[in-house]
């Protein structure tokens, strides 16, 4: 005997939205990605298109479309007219969006999700033609969470291609210069740099009155006064815009590319690139307007100048590291760094302290801690090294117990955390198949998952506070290592201080008081020293 089985047709999810009495006010939201004129034309396909659309529709009442055109799509804070559309649905102007896609919508989860959501508060729904997805129903989170996942890892595979992409170019030496900010060249119609004369006048302006002894603000000055508007045709100069011009080997003729980087692919955020990638030094690559011996003698002039007024960046280990003290003692009352100070400088009691930087700026009203005597700190140090160096094996081993204790409480953790995921997990799973098949009450359904949701969302945010210990724990262990090979090397007590010696194994200083020091090494362990000092004398009693 036969068997029938009917296929059900397609349900287009607007028809449930369309099914009301009064006409809904409905809108369409276009992007596209780039200004290409491809892109373009599509744009205004999708613009025309949604119009139309929902112009034929006799139980909408169109409302106008929003575009964003040649803006990214990986966040939501950059798009003027998605922005200005969420605005009007808070006001009422709106009950419907119409959208092509998900990936057009957003394209990362957290902003679809969040935006959705708050549509939803607001009783105004979103349908996304490809995945025929009305959002007003209580199941769509679940797809929208799925499908919105998927457009992510389009955007970071976009993402990922262009950095390639990037590298390749430098690799083989080829740059990309904005000559409308960069004072000094244009670009030629072969994409090569050529010098602009009437800029780089003012380049050679501003190296040769650095050069003899004027300052940044000095430069800056006369350049205003003299009517010379920057590379942006602005009046008033910036200290940062000479510092930049100062700093930049391509005045000299070379090209170091990849000097930032992008710090992920949702925020777009950029960094000086401190290691995480490669950089690329082409050597005379273009014609220079000043000679690679003025631009060192500039370097160093500002790194000497940096380093005497006290504002070196942290980066410049040279200049900031020339006490063995520089930049480690820190404050326990304010947690300020100590500066290095002298003392009767031109007497016979000339004496060298270190003391807060907060109380030297603002006062023993901000900060009461008193300076430390340089000597006395030193002597300090020498005998918290030689009371170690005698207990050494004892307390390395001591210490190196309580961290794989450490470890092993949070490997605990974190497997039992896990485990509980896990089990959630598949519960908000079965949870979602009873409301598909109607075997729960969408009430029901809706409470019980937002209160899972709400601990799935506590868990992971543990195992997201856990996840860098692993990694602390090896980075520990490296300096553990470092330590023991250096007393492996090391024989016999100090007698003087050495900067070497407490470079080597120092992290920071913690004065806690006048007669009170915390050494903190380098591996985590801490160094004690409380100690009264000579009366008269740089020395301890």
């Amino acid at each position: 005997m036969k068997k029938i089985r009917t296929i059900p047709v397609k349900i287009n999810k607007l028809d449930d939205i369309s099914n009301k009495e009064t006409k809904l006010k409905v809108c369409a939201y276009c992007r596209v990605s780039t200004g290409s004129s491809k892109q373009s034309e599509s744009f205004e396909i999708q613009t025309t298109y949604y119009e139309r659309y929902i112009k034929d529709n006799p139980k909408w009442e169109f409302v106008g479309i929003y575009a964003d055109k040649g803006i990214s799509g990986t966040t939501v804070a950059k798009r003027v007219e998605f922005n200005r559309m969420i605005k009007d649905c808070e006001r009422g102007k709106i009950d419907l969006i119409i959208t092509k896609s998900i990936s057009r919508f957003a394209r990362n989860t957290a902003d679809c999700l969040e935006v959705v959501r708050f549509l939803r508060s607001l009783d105004v729904g979103v349908y996304f033609e490809r995945e025929n997805i009305s959002t007003l129903g209580a199941e769509s989170e679940l797809i929208l969470s799925v499908l919105s996942s998927i457009a992510q890892d389009e955007s970071r595979n976009m993402s990922e291609n262009i950095k390639w992409a990037i590298g390749k170019r430098f690799k083989e030496g080829k740059i990309n210069v904005a000559t409308k900010r960069f004072l000094g060249y244009d670009m030629n119609d072969k994409g090569e740099l050529v010098i602009n004369p009437k800029e780089a006048e003012i380049v050679k302006r501003i190296y040769r009155e650095y050069l003899e002894g004027k300052s940044m603000n000095e430069i800056k000055k006369g350049l205003e006064r003299d009517g010379i508007k920057t590379i942006t045709g602005k009046e008033k100069w910036q200290e940062s815009t000479i510092k930049g011009i100062l700093s930049n080997e391509k005045y000299y003729g070379d090209a170091l590319l990849q000097k930032t980087v992008t710090l992920d692919y949702l925020t777009h955020k950029r960094k000086r690139n401190d290691g995480e990638s490669p950089k690329y030094l082409v050597k005379n690559h273009h014609e220079p307007i000043i000679s690679k011996e003025e631009f060192d003698r500039v370097q160093e002039i500002m790194a000497d100048r940096a380093a005497k007024y006290g504002n070196v960046p942290e980066k410049r280990d040279k200049y900031q590291n020339r006490y063995a003290f520089s930049g480690k003692i820190i404050c326990g009352n304010c947690t300020g760094v100590f500066k290095r100070r002298t003392w009767n400088s031109k007497s016979p009691s000339r004496q060298i302290v270190w003391q807060c930087s907060t109380y030297i700026k603002e006062g023993k009203n901000a900060c009461s801690m008193k300076a430390v005597d340089d000597m006395t700190l030193k002597a300090v140090f020498i005998r918290a090294f030689n009371r170690f160096y005698k207990d050494k094996e004892k307390f390395l081993s001591s210490f190196m117990k309580n961290v794989e204790k450490g470890l092993e409480d949070k490997n605990a953790e974190k497997f039992k955390v896990e485990k509980e995921i896990k089990n959630i997990t598949e519960e908000i799973k079965r949870l979602i198949r009873l409301q598909i098949e109607g075997k729960i009450f969408t009430e029901d359904y809706e409470k019980d998952y937002m209160e899972l949701k709400k601990q799935l969302d506590k868990l992971k945010k543990i195992q997201s506070d856990n996840s860098g210990y692993k990694q602390n724990n090896e980075e520990l262990q490296l300096r553990m290592d470092k330590i023991q090979n250096f007393f492996n090397n090391y024989d016999g007590l100090l007698t003087d201080f050495d900067d070497d010696v407490f470079k080597s194994l120092v992290e920071r200083v913690l004065v806690k008081a006048p007669n009170h020091v915390c050494f903190e090494l380098k591996n985590g362990i801490i160094l004690e020293e409380k100690f009264i000092k000579k009366k008269g004398k740089n020395g301890l009693a």
